[in-house]
C-alpha cells in the first residue's frame, strides 16, 4: 500500500489535502459560528461563473475564479450586513446567475470540451504544483489574519452587537470572513468540487463541535479530523478507482453519523 506514495501526483494530492484541511478547519469554524453556511453555499455555486470566465477568455483558472468569488463575497457582504430580510433572494440570485453564466460561457467557448465532473465533484489527484503554491499562500494569509485579528474576530463571531459597542469594525470583519471563505471555497473546488464544498467546510466542524470548548480548540480538532478524512478518502479513491472528493465526504459523513449516534446513546 505504501508504494502509492512514491508517485508525484499522490504526493501533490497529499500536500494539497493537508493544506486544504487546515484552511477549511479554520474558515469553516468561523463560517459555522457566524451562521454563514448558507452565504458560503451561494458563493460556492456562483464560483462556476469564474470558471466559465477563465475558460472563455483563456485566463488562469485559480486567479479568475478567486477574483470572481471575492467580488461576489463583497457584494453579498455589502447587501446582507444591514439588511437580512432579502438574504434568501440574494443568495438564490447569485447562486443561479453565477452557475448559469459559467455554463453559458463554457458552451460558447469554441472547441472546448468541458469536464464538468472535475469542477462539480473535484479532482484531488490532478492537483498541480501551481495549485499547491496558491494553497500555501492562502494558508499563510489565513494564519496571519487569525494571529493578528484573533480577538476581534472572536468578538464579532460570538456577539456582533457587543463587538460594535467595543469599537470593533464589525462590518470589516464580517466582510473579511466572507472574502476568506470565498478563497477557501475556490481551493476546495480542487478537492471536492462545487457540489460538496460546503460539506468539507462543515462536517469536521460539526464533529469537533461536540467536544470543543472554544473556537480555537474547534479549529484544531476539525483540522486533525479533516486530515484523517482526506488521507482515508484519498487511499480509498486510489485503491478502488473512485472519485476523490465524494470518497472524502463519505468517510467524513460516516464518522459524523457515528458520533451523532454515540452522543445520542450517551444521553440515555
Amino acid at each position: 500500500m505504501l508504494e502509492i506514495f512514491s508517485y508525484t501526483f499522490i504526493q501533490n494530492a497529499l500536500i494539497a489535502g493537508l493544506i486544504v484541511s487546515i484552511i477549511t478547519a479554520i474558515i469553516g469554524s468561523l463560517v459555522v459560528v457566524n451562521k454563514m453556511v448558507f452565504l458560503s453555499g451561494g458563493i460556492a455555486h456562483s464560483a462556476y461563473g469564474g470558471i466559465g470566465l477563465a475558460i472563455f477568455f483563456g485566463l488562469p483558472m485559480l486567479l479568475s475564479t478567486s477574483l470572481f468569488c471575492v467580488l461576489i463575497a463583497m457584494l453579498i457582504a455589502r447587501a446582507s450586513y444591514d439588511n437580512r430580510e432579502n438574504l434568501d433572494m440574494l443568495i438564490g440570485l447569485t447562486w443561479a446567475v453565477g452557475m448559469s453564466l459559467g455554463i453559458i460561457l463554457v458552451d460558447l467557448t469554441p472547441g472546448y470540451q468541458a469536464d464538468l465532473m472535475s469542477y462539480l465533484f473535484g479532482s484531488l489527484l490532478a492537483v498541480t504544483s501551481t495549485d499547491i503554491y496558491y494553497m500555501a499562500l492562502l494558508l499563510l494569509v489565513v494564519l496571519g489574519t487569525l494571529v493578528v485579528f484573533y480577538r476581534d474576530i472572536l468578538a464579532v463571531s460570538y456577539d456582533i452587537e457587543y463587538a460594535r459597542l467595543r469599537g470593533v469594525n464589525t462590518k470589516f470583519f464580517y466582510t473579511l470572513i466572507l472574502v476568506l471563505s470565498s478563497l477557501t471555497i475556490v481551493i476546495s473546488i480542487k478537492v471536492v468540487g462545487l457540489i460538496l464544498v460546503i460539506a468539507l467546510l462543515t462536517i469536521p466542524i460539526y464533529i469537533a463541535g461536540y467536544f470543543a470548548k472554544n473556537i480555537l480548540s474547534m479549529m484544531l480538532m476539525s483540522a486533525g479530523l479533516s486530515i484523517v478524512f482526506t488521507l482515508i478518502g484519498l487511499t480509498l479513491s486510489y485503491s478502488f478507482d473512485l472519485s476523490s472528493g465524494p470518497s472524502i465526504i463519505i468517510v467524513s459523513s460516516l464518522c459524523a453519523f457515528c458520533v451523532y449516534i454515540l452522543k445520542g446513546l450517551s444521553k440515555h
